[in-house]
């Protein structure tokens, strides 16, 4: 596995947004988080934040093939970068990708004072960020019956 980040730029915009929808529509039909989840948003909100000056996103590349994306929110003032989101295509899930890219974000935005929230019932996610160092904070947010949202710092 050999992946680097690739800046997104606005002319991305709707294979971004395709495979956001496609990632997290799995998640989308299991908890029903119809006002929450990426894959029920709009492509004009994807647009809007690229227009944003302090949204990375960044298609997670490996040789050739975009395996996922990750948008990195650093204003560049000392306030916490905040990973919103990151994902990975179902294909590609399960191979490090995910690891690798936090990693790479890191070298490009800093090692340090970092967050973000993820579902408290997705196991998976919260073990992979408290491997990279990630700590639970007390921040929930109870979505639904099915659903909270988790926060965590690095």
């Amino acid at each position: 596995m050999d992946i680097k980040l690739e800046r997104i730029g606005i002319d991305d915009c709707e294979k971004l947004w395709k495979m956001q929808v496609e990632a997290f529509s799995e998640l989308l039909e299991k908890y029903q988080d119809y006002d929450t989840s990426p894959a029920n948003e709009p492509m004009s909100r994807v647009a809007a934040r690229l227009d944003q000056p302090f949204t990375y996103y960044y298609f997670i590349i490996d040789g050739e093939t975009p395996v996922g994306a990750v948008r990195v929110v650093d204003m560049k003032d000392g306030s916490p970068k905040r990973i919103s989101p990151i994902f990975i295509m179902k294909e590609f899930r399960r191979n490090g990708y995910a690891k690798a890219a936090l990693r790479a974000a890191e070298e490009i935005h800093g090692s340090e004072n970092w967050s973000l929230d993820t579902i408290l019932q997705e196991k998976g996610n919260c073990c992979l960020y408290e491997k990279m160092g990630y700590r639970r904070t007390n921040e929930t947010t109870h979505i639904n019956e099915r659903m909270t949202i988790i926060g965590y710092k690095k």
